[in-house]
């Protein structure tokens, strides 16, 4: 059964989520266009969610993210509508693509929907459990010619397999967020995997336009291995600095060591808030579990749980309070955990980190900068010869992030430097991989 006739009934599960619901507008596209080429067939997109009240609000999501689309492919859609001569003016044939688009999806909160799928995306909660537990209800209401696609961004996908006894009917397909924009997809092939099934998740990158970076099936894979041994690494400098700086002084400047120090879009901690405390926390359970490391933990991880402290996004996109207090999605302040309240951002300790290199160019200006190497290397030499708190932890962080990517190798979770590289650059828009000559 090839990728087409697959696409003739498609399941999305957790599919008013974060992430299911920009899975949901990628596929929804594509069948669309299949409906448009073969008008004799029948598709169906099921959305699957047990949010009734999630699932109200998906569809205008989806609408506004299709309009948006279109907009940017109206030349591809005049082609494809080119047959309609009662289309004249782009919105009418927007409005043709958004149109066709629905006509493909129904939404429901019964996993019953899913019977007559060939192809099921699984985006629910970062849990096993329950993970196995919705993976076996499908098997028992599924054919045994359904593949699965789970975008779980940690759990070994084995593991799932094996529990959920899917017989090699699984794959890890780790969109990153957002699904719509971002282009990688983290690619996690069990040994006990069908040929057939990586062949059709391969077919399934390129229509997506999506760029396939493959990870060994090692708890946390390559992005999530990198970010949670990154965050502790953090979270370890807080403990050595916070008797001098206090608190939230250590976590401001840890925040702003990773982000201007090492050019990076955002500090760690903004990092974590934007994926959510508990998440992080959750992913570490994850690899604890299944690597048997017990130094994937964090005390102060655990405080802002306990504290019911834990950033994650609100459904516009607004990121809520975490390690800091935003105020239109840009930190004002810095929870400490042991006062248990949110304190002002104390500049004065920009004086004690020390002034940056005068050839510092920020993240977003080296994001199309055509020297970028160049101005790196520039900038990363000049630090090393500046003597100040900034310049040293930066240096220390710099090779540490290193350290990290080259273990991940070592260890068998990726295949290469460039593919560590390549996670980072991509999925979390780093202008530089950790693996590099900097340090």
């Amino acid at each position: 059964m090839n990728l087409d006739e697959r696409f003739e009934n498609v399941s999305v599960i957790g599919a008013a989520g974060k992430m299911g619901s920009g899975i949901a507008v990628l596929i929804a596209q594509e069948m669309a266009k299949l409906k448009k080429k073969n008008k004799d067939k029948i598709y169906r997109l099921n959305l699957i969610d047990i949010s009734e009240q999630a699932l109200d609000g998906l569809s205008g999501y989806m609408k506004a993210q299709i309009i948006r689309v279109a907009e940017k492919s109206i030349v591809f859609l005049r082609e494809m509508y080119e047959e309609r001569k009662d289309l004249v003016e782009n919105i009418e044939i927007i409005n043709a693509f958004v149109d066709d688009t629905f006509s493909v999806i129904r939404c429901g909160t019964e996993l019953g929907m899913a019977k007559n799928s060939k192809l099921i995306f699984e985006a629910i909660a970062e849990n096993e459990d329950i993970k196995i537990k919705v993976l076996k209800s499908l098997d028992e209401v599924c054919g045994k010619e359904t593949f699965f696609l789970t975008n779980t961004s940690s759990i070994p996908i084995g593991f799932l397999d094996q529990e959920a006894g899917l017989d090699g009917r699984i794959i890890g397909y780790h969109f990153y967020n957002p699904p719509i924009v971002q282009k990688l997809v983290e690619v996690i092939t069990p040994t006990t995997i069908q040929k057939e099934l990586s062949d059709i998740a391969l077919e399934l990158g390129k229509r997506l336009r999506k760029k396939l970076v493959p990870a060994n099936d090692v708890a946390g894979f390559i992005g999530n291995g990198h970010f949670t041994r990154d965050g502790l690494y953090a979270l370890n400098e807080i403990e050595r600095l916070k008797d001098n700086y206090s608190l939230a002084g250590a976590i401001y400047i840890m925040n702003r060591i990773s982000q201007d120090f090492l050019v990076r879009p955002m500090g760690i901690f903004q990092l974590i808030d934007y994926v959510g405390i508990d998440v992080f926390d959750s992913i570490l359970k994850v690899m604890r579990k299944h690597l048997g490391d017990e130094t994937l933990r964090h005390s102060l991880v655990n405080s802002m749980i306990e504290q019911k402290v834990l950033g994650g996004q609100r459904p516009d996109g607004s990121q809520k309070d975490g390690f800091l207090k935003y105020e239109k999605n840009r930190p004002v302040g810095i929870y400490d955990a042991e006062k248990k309240e949110y304190v002002p951002i104390n500049k004065d300790l920009d004086t004690k980190i020390g002034a940056l290199p005068d050839n510092f160019k920020p993240w977003k200006a080296l994001l199309t900068e055509p020297t970028k190497e160049e101005k790196l290397s520039d900038y990363f030499a000049s630090l090393k010869g500046t003597k100040t708190l900034g310049a040293e932890l930066a240096l220390s962080y710099l090779a540490e992030t290193k350290k990290i990517g080259e273990d991940l190798v070592k260890e068998g979770v990726a295949n290469s430097y460039e593919d560590v590289n390549s996670v980072l650059t991509n999925g979390f828009y780093w202008v530089y991989g950790p693996i590099n000559e900097y340090v």
